[in-house]
């Protein structure tokens, strides 16, 4: 029997990708996708996915996905926080389906920060403790009981990969880790804002966000999540190219510590992990990795400072790609169904 699921905010860059992803998933029924944008133009013509799965699908308006919920057993919320903040609750309290937030809604726990970096009052203080925060190769499959699952961002997606498992290993200094991070322009989502017109992007390179991006906070708790709360500096940095990420964390070796343990840490730790490849640093880039649900990590040392590189497709690994891992492991399939056949943008 497939898994019926519905996609709300399938026309975004998130959404699309998933549909297109779920499209070609051996085990999955799309049953609904939501767009007020799209509302009644169909699926297949919109987002050209590979295959006739979504064929005769069309858009819904968002205000539908409640109803719609009770026909599924998972539902993808690729909303903005203010959107999942309200939707997620009421199709858990109304049906009896899965929630998979591909928002930030539902992945930290204080309070306070969701105020100072997403600018909200979070209303759900209840939901937080037992929303699974979804990196599969550091936190494994969800809970059987769980049904909520916090997709992570993705900056902290390729952050976290690199960094975590050194950071739980006592091989770095926990209060030293600074992650410099360059993303495509669909990090932004689909929005008509100046600042990510053609004009304004190409042939330029800049921060934004500096010390206030809502990964920040992500990163941190992550890192605690895994065994050891570091402090961590976040800065991101927007690349004139359409989709990808590169992380290049900064971390201070505990003295003795060799790159060789290092890279060994890695390459233990995902050892069984079929979407990371640990690679020399050079090797690391966006090329390698856009359309692909694949992580490439690097590591380089000197013994004084730890440079961890991390490549990652933001829109795949960092976002849909991912939550198709998710619902995978809370299906009990191999995470790797529907995601094993993603091919490069590039050789």
């Amino acid at each position: 029997m497939a898994i019926r699921v519905g996609i709300v905010g399938a026309s975004g860059y998130s959404g699309s990708v998933l549909a297109a992803i779920l499209a070609s998933h051996p085990e999955v029924e799309v049953v609904f996708a939501t767009s007020d944008k799209r509302g009644g133009e169909s699926v297949a013509e919109v987002l050209h996915p590979t295959g006739s799965a979504l064929r005769g699908l069309r858009f819904v308006p968002n205000a539908s996905a409640l109803e719609l919920a009770a026909q599924v057993e998972a539902v993808f919320l690729a909303t903005s926080a203010e959107v999942s903040v309200e939707l997620a609750p009421k199709i858990l309290e109304a049906t009896s389906a899965r929630v998979i937030d591909l928002s930030g809604a539902f992945r930290l726990r204080d309070l306070g920060e969701y105020t100072k970096y997403y600018r909200f009052e979070h209303p759900r203080a209840d939901l937080l403790p037992g929303a699974h925060y979804g990196i599969p190769e550091l936190f494994g499959a969800p809970p059987a009981g769980a049904r909520l699952v916090a997709n992570p961002g993705c900056y902290a997606t390729a952050a976290l990969l690199g960094t975590a498992p050194l950071v739980a290993a006592g091989l770095v200094e926990p209060d030293h880790v600074l992650i410099d991070a360059k993303s495509g322009v669909t990090g932004a989502g689909r929005q008509a804002k100046e600042d990510y017109s053609f004009c304004e992007v190409a042939g330029d390179l800049r921060a934004y966000k500096v010390l206030a991006h809502q990964h920040t906070p992500e990163i941190a708790l992550g890192l605690e999540r895994y065994g050891k709360r570091g402090t961590v500096t976040f800065v991101p940095h927007l690349l004139p190219i359409r989709r990808g990420i590169l992380t290049t964390s900064y971390l201070r070796p505990k003295p003795g510590v060799t790159r060789e343990q290092l890279h060994a840490c890695l390459r233990d730790t995902y050892a069984n992990a079929p979407f990371v490849r640990v690679t020399e640093p050079g090797r690391v880039g966006i090329k390698g990795v856009a359309g692909t649900n694949l992580t490439y990590l690097g590591v380089e040392s000197n013994g004084e400072v730890a440079v961890v590189l991390a490549a990652i497709d933001n829109l795949v690994k960092g976002a849909a790609g991912q939550a198709v891992q998710n619902l995978n492991l809370a299906f009990g399939l191999p995470e790797t169904t529907g995601l094993e056949s993603l091919v490069r943008f590039a050789p």
